[in-house]
């Protein structure tokens, strides 16, 4: 049978995906590595179907291989039987624990077949949490900056495990950038948090993230010609069509790129 890696998005139970929902809901099993995923999924299923698993608060890798053979040899028997679920905050694929789960059940129960479902990442939610678009035409990296580290580099860059936001905070705009943080976005556990001032999440939590930006990088858009074609009072008078032949040409490229059929005629 299966073992679903079900991605539950950034917190709120209801931005679990449709898939997802149905994969949970079949599964003899839901496995929860933490009480966050917990208390998602038993939004969605009853409690007596939610199996616990036990991981160490370490960094030592001997201890927690051993915590993950143990859990591999207990999801085992029942994705062989049936279907187990396996879930975590976000998704699987990213900054995600079901890595370790896919790694020693390959190892160790190579007849167990897997199949992940993807769920909304915080790397997604945060832009709308932010009220930042990302553009056609746009570069974004992801970094990590767990304890004070403050990558620099790419004009753009949306940072997780921001715990120690005032230490980050120095090191990023002394290298030029614009800082906005965001503390458990979409998560009713605990408060959500949006600012651009370091101290007012000076505390440890490994649910923030921030989003950094070089000023200069804007990239043009086709449309930003409606918005100065606009009068003092803010009305469009002319629609923009000084640069309608530019808008034009930008849309058919960003179609193009999108992979959208243009229609030529």
């Amino acid at each position: 049978m299966t073992l679903y890696g079900i991605g539950l998005g950034p917190g709120q139970p209801d931005l679990v995906t449709v898939r997802g929902k149905r994969a949970l809901e079949s599964a003899d099993v839901v496995y929860s590595p933490g009480r966050l995923s917990r208390s998602v999924a038993t939004e969605h299923v009853p409690e007596e179907r939610i199996g616990d698993l036990d991981f160490p608060m370490t960094r030592d890798e001997e201890k927690l291989r051993a915590a993950w053979k143990e859990a591999a040899a207990e999801i085992a028997p029942t994705a062989r039987d049936g279907d187990a679920a396996f879930v975590t905050l976000g998704d699987p694929n990213v900054y995600s624990t079901f890595g370790h789960l896919r790694r020693t059940l390959a190892a160790f129960h190579p007849e167990v077949d897997l199949e992940v479902v993807p769920g909304v990442s915080a790397m997604s939610a945060f832009a709308t949490a932010l009220g930042v678009e990302i553009t056609a035409g746009s570069s974004l990296a992801l970094r990590e900056a767990d304890r004070g580290a403050s990558p620099t580099g790419p004009d753009r860059m949306i940072l997780f495990k921001v715990t120690d936001a005032p230490a980050t905070h120095e090191g990023l705009v002394e290298a030029g950038y614009d800082v906005v943080y965001g503390r458990r976005l979409f998560m009713e556990q605990g408060e959500t948090v949006v600012t651009d001032d370091p101290s007012e999440i000076d505390e440890r939590d490994y649910y923030t993230l921030a989003y950094a930006e070089k000023p200069e990088t804007r990239v043009e858009q086709a449309t930003d010609a409606f918005l100065e074609a606009a009068d003092e009072s803010g009305v469009v008078t002319d629609g923009g069509e000084q640069s309608i032949g530019n808008l034009a040409r930008q849309e058919r490229s960003e179609a193009v790129l999108c992979g959208d059929e243009v229609n030529h005629d």
